[in-house]
């Protein structure tokens, strides 16, 4: 694997995720979280969640990170975000995060919130820049340590689609 010292940024890129993606996913989905999905689980929000949007970054052709949503009548919620371990630090995890806002734009969308560990303060920050406010907490919502989860939500910016695009389409912008 690439060491992340080496990174260039010209190198990543971004695609909506496909079924053959899932074990790689699950490669990123064990090393980021204390309670992973399943192969089943990306498998059935691909499959059956028409809600449901999915993104990949690579790095030269390899997946190093992902993202998901849905996206219901104005409002995203994102689902889960992770970076590769070894590509953490370099500013990568917020690179996708932005991307899924601006897709989230061009899908019509006019809110966004999400869920955070109340003890993962990076993540939080990483929010606050980008313009995220604390809404409330679910008490005890992760079930592997019944650690209380903060409600974070944002207005995202309201845009005009471009020319030649229609709102909610899902071009290849990314």
């Amino acid at each position: 694997m690439e060491s992340a010292k080496s990174i260039q940024m010209d190198k990543v890129t971004f695609r909506q995720m496909t079924l053959e993606d899932i074990p790689d996913i699950m490669v990123i989905e064990h090393e980021s979280f204390t309670l992973p999905w399943s192969e089943e689980a990306f498998r059935s929000e691909m499959t059956l969640n028409h809600f449901a949007k999915y993104l990949v970054m690579e790095y030269e052709g390899s997946p190093i990170g992902y993202a998901g949503m849905w996206t219901v009548l104005d409002e995203a919620h994102i689902t889960n975000i992770a970076v590769r371990t070894a590509y953490r630090g370099h500013h990568l995890g917020e690179l996708l995060f932005r991307r899924m806002i601006d897709w989230a734009g061009e899908l019509g969308m006019r809110r966004m919130t999400l869920e955070v560990r109340v003890t993962n303060h990076s993540a939080q920050s990483l929010y606050r820049k980008l313009g995220f406010h604390s809404v409330g907490t679910r008490k005890g919502y992760y079930s592997d340590n019944q650690e209380d989860a903060l409600i974070m939500w944002c207005e995202l910016p309201e845009r005009e689609p471009q020319a030649g695009e229609e709102e909610g389409s899902e071009e290849d912008w990314i």
